[in-house]
């Protein structure tokens, strides 16, 4: 084994399809050849995506970026591609690799490891895509060998440029611009650094994609909490943090602070982070040997605290939430993204920033404020009026999140995959990978008495009441949960969302919905028509009954009592979908009830939306009214309850149909798009394309499931998994709706964003959709169809 090679592989562990690679592994050995990397008959099929970037254990930006996308990128997708390292190494600084998927070490200041590198890519089949984080340094005094490696490869390139400068002399554009011309796409994080590499360096726009900068999805845990268990309780803080730096301007909030600290005496800033290693082993400590001092000569000691670490994701974030204020005082105007200033707004802060253009984009009057670069007398002026208005400060936190959410590391991920699928075609399929079962935000929302109505972002807004669709929902999730787990605490959820129905059930057996925080019915209930959660209750009831093996005697007998009782009151309702729900629990109560009477029941309501069918049906509109409307997949499950509880075909039939014609309509090749919560599909009109809602969606899987398990057609499972696919991104916005975070869901999906508020009823449909679809995670596809079967 020769000491001298410049580029290192590693013989390192490779995932099998869907098996996270461990945290630490073997660290990398040096290898005299390029030997290929050992792989496994479930690897080789997938393509490989080479990383070409400094990574961790090295210390910089760009190292932390990768290495955030990469995890993004492993945690969002399975069996669709495999994701590889290639270090850049610097000759003042070397490291040991411990990430499983570091395949080359480049030592980037040797010219003939510029050769080596391209060859080994060239002749590696299973590497598609090379991607290249590039940064102007990074390949300092060897920019003539980097240009020439990227003209040596063979594979597509995508290049990253995290800096773009404008107004480029002559000799520098066409440097980028010889960059740029050898990739098959160019990565930039901002608009502005489209518009430019577009005005000032005449790249044809169809090779840029502009891919935000990640952030963290973050729990928004209570400042109060973080600042007592981080030694600041009553103190206003404002941060900042990053790699020390005299580019960071620190001294700019230090000549600020005496201001600000005459009208906020408890005002606390922060400086988190260490000195940059490169910074350190040049000048060692001398800029922040410069900033205590300056501390020292304005006497503001207690009101400034060194961080000096790099701190791990957790407790950065955590410092982040506490901040009341993030300030970003760079003075590079040419800086084009910060991951820094990305970071605090995902946590919730406030922004003052320096004019660079990321916060040019990203804020705007509602969300930040903008001061001059290196201007104490209007950042003092800034602190202040954010630290004395708490209302002003949550406004621009609440915009700031709303404006931030599109670039979460998973969305992120989801562009970058996007890309990756439309270079490599017909060689990769992206596949998502379901979330852990989370229950975390569910139990949040529910009080002692039952789950609460709204929230806001993912705090329980207790102010809004309950109602019983919600807590109805809710214990059918909860139900599906224990069948899966057993989980013998899902029983004290059960049980109270089951009492929260029965206190909602009126002497004459009919339910109210609206209760308000005092435990009051309100007026909403008189104002409101009740039969669809009418309806909806006798669907979890019925679930409840259904579930009888496994359940406490006294819950079983409890629910049936209630739904007896009910019975006479669901025989008058003459709402399409009220009829449907209800067939939907009765179906299920007599699972175990066996009851004539039941039975009955279901034929009745049934024929009326036979009746409705026939009525309304044509050759092209397959539908039981003139509109489509929400919960649309309830009328064709119904009508398949109603056949198997029955056996009657016309039910079959109509069932059939007209699922099939709601699926051409809410269906566009392999996404969903339900009916529009803004204006509903008429018939013979154009259907409004924007404002969905999760539980359109989940209701629709629901329906799926049932149809599978009925006829056994491998169809109505590829569209569940496509359905479900919508709450991780599979959408018209190509963002997550579902938040890993905290398990919660988004409230809704617009036309240009997502409702970030997480309420009790988005949440519960995404509960209930990822709890059906773990039913079927094991299911081979054979992609047949038994559509004329089932017709007979």
């Amino acid at each position: 084994m020769s000491n001298n090679s410049n580029i290192r592989t590693t013989d390192n562990f490779i995932p099998l399809r869907g098996q996270r690679p461990p945290i630490a592994m073997t660290p990398v050995r040096s290898w005299g050849n390029l030997t290929p990397m050992p792989t496994t008959e479930a690897t080789k099929a997938l393509p490989e995506i080479l990383f070409i970037t400094s990574f961790p254990p090295r210390e910089c930006g760009i190292a932390t970026y990768s290495q955030d996308l990469i995890k993004a990128l492993n945690h969002k997708f399975e069996d669709s591609f495999s994701l590889k390292i290639c270090a850049l190494e610097s000759e003042r600084n070397k490291h040991e690799y411990t990430e499983g998927s570091v395949k080359y070490v480049f030592d980037t200041w040797r010219s003939d490891a510029y050769t080596q590198l391209a060859d080994a890519i060239n002749r590696n089949n299973r590497i598609k895509i090379v991607l290249i984080q590039h940064e102007f340094g990074l390949f300092s005094g060897h920019e003539a060998d980097f240009k020439a490696f990227l003209f040596a490869i063979t594979k597509p390139i995508i290049m990253v440029f995290h800096t773009v400068l404008p107004k480029p002399d002559a000799v520098f554009k066409l440097e980028v611009q010889s960059l740029i011309a050898p990739c098959e796409s160019v990565i930039v994080m901002t608009h502005n650094s489209e518009r430019l590499l577009k005005e000032d360096y005449d790249v044809p726009p169809h090779k840029i994609s502009v891919i935000p900068h990640g952030t963290h999805l973050v729990p928004h845990l209570d400042k109060t909490v973080l600042k007592e268990k981080y030694g600041l309780s009553g103190r206003k803080v404002f941060s900042t943090f990053g790699l020390l730096g005299s580019g960071k301007s620190i001294e700019t909030s230090l000549n600020a602070l005496p201001k600000i600290i005459e009208v906020h005496p408890t005002a606390m800033f922060l400086i988190i982070g260490k000195t940059h290693p490169n910074i350190f082993k040049e000048e060692g400590e001398k800029y922040r040997d410069m900033l205590t001092a300056r501390i020292a000569e304005l006497g503001i000691e207690n009101n400034v605290r060194f961080v000096n670490k790099y701190l791990d994701l957790p407790e950065l974030l955590e410092y982040l939430q506490l901040s009341d204020i993030y300030v970003f005082t760079s003075k590079d105007p040419n800086q084009a993204v910060s991951g820094t200033f990305s970071y605090a707004i995902s946590c919730g802060c406030p922004i003052i920033s320096t004019p660079i253009p990321h916060a040019r984009e990203v804020l705007a009057e509602d969300s930040g404020i903008i001061i001059d670069f290196e201007n104490s007398e209007q950042l003092s002026k800034a602190v202040n009026l954010l630290l004395g208005d708490e209302i002003l400060r949550g406004s621009m936190s609440a915009n700031g999140l709303q404006k931030i959410t599109s670039s979460a590391w998973e969305n992120t991920a989801m562009a970058h995959a996007n890309l990756f699928e439309s270079i490599i075609t017909t060689e990769m399929k992206l596949k998502y990978r379901k979330p852990d079962i989370n229950l975390n935000h569910v139990k949040r929302l529910t009080t002692d008495f039952g789950m609460v109505q709204f929230a806001k972002i993912n705090e329980p807004d207790r102010e809004s009441g309950y109602t019983i669709d919600d807590n109805a929902r809710a214990m059918i999730a909860l139900l599906q949960n224990y069948q899966l787990t057993r989980d013998e605490s899902d029983l004290w959820y059960i049980k109270l969302y089951l009492n929260f129905i029965k206190y909602c059930q009126q002497p004459e057996g009919d339910f109210l919905n609206y209760v308000d925080i005092d435990k009051k019915f309100t007026a909403q209930n008189d104002e409101t028509n009740l039969s669809d959660a009418n309806g909806r209750t006798t669907w979890a009831l019925g679930y409840l009954i259904s579930k009888h093996a496994i359940l406490p005697p006294y819950l079983v007998a409890d629910a049936e009592q209630m739904l007896l009782k009910a019975l006479p009151h669901l025989l008058t309702v003459h709402s399409t979908r009220s009829m449907g729900f209800t067939i939907k629990g009765l179906h299920y109560a007599n699972k175990k009830m066996q009851s004539a009477t039941i039975t009955v029941a279901i034929r009745t309501l049934a024929d009326r939306l036979v009746q409705m069918y026939r009525h309304e049906s044509e050759q092209k509109w397959a539908w039981f009214e003139s509109y489509l409307t929400y919960a649309n997949s309830i009328l064709p499950e119904a009508m398949l309850c109603a056949y198997v509880e029955t056996g009657k075909i016309t039910y079959k039939i109509i069932a059939i149909s007209s699922f099939d014609f709601l699926l051409s309509v809410i269906f566009q090749e392999d996404k969903i798009k339900v009916v529009s919560n803004q204006g509903w599909h008429f018939k013979g009109e154009t259907a409004n394309q924007f404002g969905e809602q999760a539980i359109d969606v989940a209701y629709t899987i629901l329906a799926l499931s049932r149809f599978y398990d009925t006829f056994g057609d491998d169809n109505y499972l590829i569209k569940m998994e496509d359905a479900f696919d919508w709450f991780l991104g599979k959408n018209h916005l190509n963002h997550i709706v579902y938040n890993p975070c905290t398990g919660g869901c988004y409230d809704g999906l617009e036309e240009t964003q997502v409702n970030l508020n997480q309420g009790a009823e988005s949440t519960v449909s995404y509960l209930m959709s990822r709890l059906t679809v773990e039913k079927y995670v094991d299911k081979p596809v054979a992609h047949k169809t038994m559509k004329m079967e089932m017709l007979k």
